[in-house]
């Protein structure tokens, strides 16, 4: 199968890669027309390293333009920070094509980011825009052209805009990750099974005081993940899961605590993940508070989109809201109006109804 990868990071790479050992034909897009030109030098080339060993991988290409990486594909999978996907879909709008797949692995209801730009570019072809609750590899990049995967997901559950065309969009992207994908519903039952922000904000928030007075590499999964902590993540999910049952999304509905859990229902990286995913050493980093990608994306685009559904389902979701608000204060700025939300992509006028009409049939014109 034909694939196109956008983006430069770590998920980026990895499933550029990982496509790629599965013997797709795999194109790489980069805004970074020297970081581009660099990769070529090098043969176009990624090295896969997994507890198989390493994996030496051919890209069929590495671009710039991003046209020539999405012509004929039939899925373009974008994994970058929700806080790029209104550029990225932006550039990428005139160029989709019928029948395409655009895959969002999480994305806080970034389909209708792209699919909204591609209807404002003009684009009449028939596409699917699909987001699902985690990036499919725990990953991290080793050096330019080297990733490390520590785990590759076990189960995807994966929401689709328009639902009309979910059949299709769920067997182009089953046939990129076989035997993990599961449906959920439309796009929005995908949007709120993202764990990013509930797994993020308690851990950026909580440990904010130890992040600053100790600086040096933390692996917040580690240190900052204890039993207090642990509790208001369980909390922060069961609000979550308020608002899917809320807005009429029936179970499963993917608890975090399965994430940890050494025992029971499966979670979207299996069993033993948390702990795997320490023993990497991967996450291991220098933290900037204010900037970091747990914040600027979990925190104040994550959780101000969960705040916004939860008045469209009527659920109160109190922690959610305090942890914005303690965000604000340590940032400086209102996460909540400058964040993500159903009005922010345009959709606040519509009441639940006349959302549900459009998540399963797509805009009329």
């Amino acid at each position: 199968m034909k694939i196109a990868v956008l983006g430069g990071g770590n998920g980026s790479f990895a499933a550029a890669g990982d496509f790629s050992l599965l013997g797709h034909a795999v194109r790489l897009w980069r805004r970074d027309a020297d970081a581009v030109a660099a990769h070529r030098l090098k043969g176009s080339r990624i090295l896969v390293k997994d507890a198989r060993g390493s994996h030496d991988t051919q890209l069929e290409l590495v671009t710039s333009d991003i046209a020539e990486a999405v012509r004929g594909a039939e899925l373009i999978l974008c994994p970058a920070p929700a806080f790029a996907q209104h550029d990225i879909a932006t550039l990428l709008a005139p160029h989709l094509r019928d029948g395409q797949v655009m895959f969002l692995p999480p994305a806080t209801f970034g389909s209708m980011i792209f699919a909204k730009a591609a209807r404002d570019a003009g684009n009449r072809a028939a596409l699917a825009f699909a987001e699902t609750g985690t990036l499919p590899w725990l990953t991290r990049k080793h050096g330019p052209f080297e990733v490390a995967i520590t785990i590759r997901a076990k189960r995807l559950p994966v929401g689709v805009f328009p639902l009309t065309r979910a059949g299709h969009a769920l067997d182009v992207i089953g046939r990129a990750f076989p035997g993990v994908i599961e449906p959920c519903g439309d796009a929005l039952s995908g949007a709120l099974m993202n764990a990013g922000p509930i797994i993020h904000p308690p851990l950026i928030v909580m440990n904010a005081g130890p992040i600053e007075h100790f600086p040096g590499r933390w692996d917040i999964h580690k240190e900052g993940t204890q039993p207090s902590i642990r509790r208001v993540t369980d909390a922060l999910d069961a609000e979550r899961i308020a608002v899917r049952e809320g807005l009429g999304y029936r179970a499963p509905h993917f608890p975090l605590a399965n994430h940890y859990a050494k025992q029971g229902e499966e979670w979207m990286y299996g069993r033993g993940s948390h702990d795997r995913l320490t023993d990497s050493g991967d996450w291991r980093e220098l933290i900037a508070l204010t900037e970091h990608r747990y914040m600027r994306e979990d925190l104040r685009l994550g959780l101000s989109f969960l705040v916004s559904a939860a008045g469209l389902a009527g659920v109160e979701i109190p922690l959610a809201k305090s942890l914005l608000a303690i965000g604000r204060a340590i940032c400086g700025e209102n996460f909540l109006s400058g964040g993500r939300t159903l009005a922010s992509l345009g959709l606040g006028d519509l009441d639940r109804q006349e959302l549900q009409t459009l998540l399963r049939e797509g805009f009329s014109s």
